[in-house]
Order: structure tokens, then C-alpha cells, then sequence
């Protein structure tokens, strides 16, 4: 997995058909899209029990690329390993999530993934101040975490723009999770995000059986949040 500044953009499984997990991970790929995003709630932590390591474990044969795991769990630690050997390239723990983000870290590290960190809308971005040297992505919640289909929260552009003078030439990803369409997808952008979760917004019109539509999403998106770059 290598780093570069390139729009990428993640579809979120949480929007897929449930029924049909991997061949939905199949289509998405095949129809542009650069990650997999897979959205891990608790029913605690979270408002929302979505799914866990088996279910990992079972589409990461359908997924050619980069398995991106957003784990809204309390607590994270005892899950970290079992992510990781579900397959998860990327794992991301919530700031909020525990008192000892910097031991949570080192063990998404030492699991072998990269190290993903995400900050809910009310959380600033001070921080992950001291965590910048450990971190592979930061990902910015634009919607309160728990449910797909929610409307952007704007303020976090604002968020986004501290990050990524915080970061300076760190090989960081910023990540956007919620509300990206596009029409939000050029405001984060412009403002230094590069990995772009979409829901709704990639699988809306499309199926297994007609995926050709996903395909038109992904591009739309991606072409409306490289536009601030041309």
C-alpha cells in the first residue's frame, strides 16, 4: 500500500446489499473504486450494530485492493488483533473511543496494519497533535458516526484545513466518512482531504446485477473533487 496524495475513493460497504457482501465488494472494485470501506459499530460506542472480524474475514477474498477497517467500537484494544487477521489493511480507532490512544496505536502497528485515527465532529483537531509520527490516516467524521445517509456537517471543512497544515509533508492520508457527494466532495478536497468515503452516494441506482451505476457515482465523485486540483 503506498502513499500518494491521489483522490481516492472508499465506498462504504454499510450502504451495499447485505445479502450480497462480496460480490458487492467485487462490483465497486471493478467499477473504480480505490478502497473498501468497512464500517465496524458496536451498538455502543455507536448508535448502530453493523458487523464484525468474521464478516472481514469473509469479503477480504472478494477485495483486490485496500481493505479500509473504521472500527466505532468501545473499547477497540481486545479487536485490534482479530482485524487484523481478518485482513484489514488499514484500521482506524476513534479517539473517543478509550483513555490510551497512543497503546492503541502501537497495537493496530505492531497487528501489522497501517494506523488510521478518526476524530468525531464536536472532537478538534489538537487532538492527534501528539500522534502525528504514528499515524498512517486521520479520518475526519463529517456526520455524527452511527448511520449511513446523514447530511454533511460543514464545519469540519474548516477541521480538514488544520489537519493537513498540522501534517505537512507527513505520508498522511486525510480521510472524509459522511455526507460525501458531489457537491461536499470539492469542498474537502480543496481543503487537503484525498481518501473519500462515499455510502449512498456510490451504491444509489446500482446492484450486483446492474453495476454499471456505481461506476457513473465513483467517477462523478472523483471527478468533482479532482476538479479543484485542474
Amino acid at each position: 500500500m503506498s502513499f500518494d496524495r491521489k483522490i481516492k475513493i472508499a465506498p462504504s460497504i454499510l450502504a451495499a446489499d447485505f445479502a450480497n457482501f462480496g460480490a458487492e465488494c467485487e462490483a465497486i472494485e471493478a467499477q473504480g473504486a480505490d478502497w473498501v470501506h468497512v464500517d465496524v459499530m458496536d451498538g455502543h460506542f455507536v448508535p448502530n450494530i453493523t458487523f464484525g472480524p468474521a464478516t472481514c474475514a469473509a469479503i477480504r477474498p472478494h477485495i483486490k485492493g485496500v481493505m479500509d477497517v473504521h472500527l466505532m467500537i468501545a473499547p477497540v484494544d481486545p479487536y485490534i488483533e482479530a482485524f487484523a487477521r481478518a485482513g484489514a489493511d488499514v484500521i482506524t480507532a476513534h479517539v473517543e473511543a478509550g483513555p490510551h490512544t497512543h497503546r492503541t496505536l502501537q497495537a493496530i502497528r505492531a497487528a501489522g496494519a497501517k494506523a488510521g485515527l478518526a476524530l468525531n465532529p464536536g472532537t478538534p483537531a489538537s487532538e492527534v497533535e501528539y500522534y502525528l509520527d504514528m499515524v498512517d490516516l486521520i479520518c475526519v467524521m463529517t456526520v455524527n458516526p452511527g448511520f449511513g445517509g446523514q447530511k454533511f456537517i460543514h464545519s469540519q471543512i474548516a477541521k480538514v484545513k488544520q489537519l493537513r497544515a498540522m501534517i505537512g509533508d507527513r505520508p498522511i492520508h486525510i480521510q472524509i466518512d459522511g455526507g460525501v457527494d458531489p457537491i461536499t466532495a470539492p469542498l474537502v478536497a480543496q481543503a487537503g482531504a484525498d481518501v473519500l468515503v462515499a455510502g449512498s452516494a456510490v451504491f444509489k441506482g446500482g446492484s450486483v446485477s446492474n453495476p454499471a451505476p456505481y461506476g457513473d457515482n465513483i467517477r462523478t465523485i472523483r471527478a468533482a473533487a479532482e476538479g479543484v486540483w485542474a
